[in-house]
């Protein structure tokens, strides 16, 4: 197969006629050969879609003259296949579960900080606190140096993860970032309510900072939710696979373990079968 084109975007804006829209989106989709998923809800739209670039192209094409998704901005990186085995387009109540009232990023998000600009900031030493507001799976396969995990398995977790934080973060300047930068639309303005006095979100992500600046001040990957699984800082995919039994994503020195038998199970799976064990 040639060379698949990957497009990640997301736009929050108040979306009407649902049903109407899933279906031309997922005609659409079809009829240019397009793989991956599409996610709507009346808060807007967060899709993750794969196929020749001139069809991906024509898709953001056909979605921008809606109300609301002129502005609809798509990140793009390159595989050797096709990361995704079909076409969804699903109805959501919100397209980055959260289930805080409140919260609308159409209306309110924190300011956004530009790649080059927090590269600049730590390439200053700037006293700064970098936020990975991702899941712990996702980020055992990378995040920046010094990163403050907040702790969750679920971005539903996050408000509670935020409330255990120390005071003293309110008063200090806090860059939150999450793989593209959908999660932060939600996390930054819940954590302004919260009492965070100078929060900044990663514009684009961490998609975005490895396309602007490579692998500054990062280490690792960074985990991606098809079956690419991780990315480099070139956007390319790496050797990293999902575990058959538990989906923990596993790197090349963790698939050496003897205990990672491919389709199987890993070390993660026999950690817990033994903890699980009586006495």
């Amino acid at each position: 197969m040639s060379e698949v084109t990957n497009i990640a975007a997301y736009r929050f804006a108040e979306l009407e006629n649902l049903p109407a829209l899933r279906a031309m989106i997922k005609k659409t989709c079809l009829t240019l050969g397009l793989k991956g998923t599409v996610l709507l809800s009346p808060e807007g739209i967060n899709l993750f879609v794969a196929g020749t670039r001139q069809s991906v192209d024509q898709l953001l094409d056909l979605l921008r003259p809606i109300p609301g998704l002129a502005d609809l901005t798509a990140k793009y990186s390159r595989s050797d296949r096709q990361p995704f085995s079909r076409m969804l387009v699903k109805l959501k109540k919100e397209i980055i579960a959260f289930g805080i009232e409140g919260i609308d990023p159409a209306r309110q998000t924190s300011p956004k900080l530009q790649p080059g600009e927090l590269k600049k900031w730590l390439d200053e030493g700037r006293p700064v606190t970098l936020l990975d507001t991702r899941n712990d799976y996702e980020v055992k396969l990378g995040s920046f140096k010094g990163a403050l995990r907040v702790g969750v398995d679920h971005f539903r977790e996050f408000p509670n993860a935020v409330r255990e934080l120390p005071d003293s973060l309110k008063t200090e300047t806090v860059v939150m970032f999450c793989t593209g930068g959908i999660r932060c639309e939600k996390a930054g303005p819940f954590m302004e309510r919260e009492g965070f006095r100078n929060v900044f979100q990663l514009d684009g992500g961490i998609l975005k900072y490895f396309e602007e600046c490579g692998d500054a001040h990062y280490d690792g990957e960074c985990f991606v939710f098809d079956q690419r699984v991780g990315l480099d800082s070139q956007l390319r995919e790496t050797r990293s696979v999902l575990c058959f039994a538990c989906q923990m994503p596993l790197t090349v020195e963790e698939q050496k373990d003897p205990h990672y038998v491919p389709d199987i199970s890993c070390h993660h799976c026999f950690q817990k079968s033994e903890a699980a064990k009586p006495g």
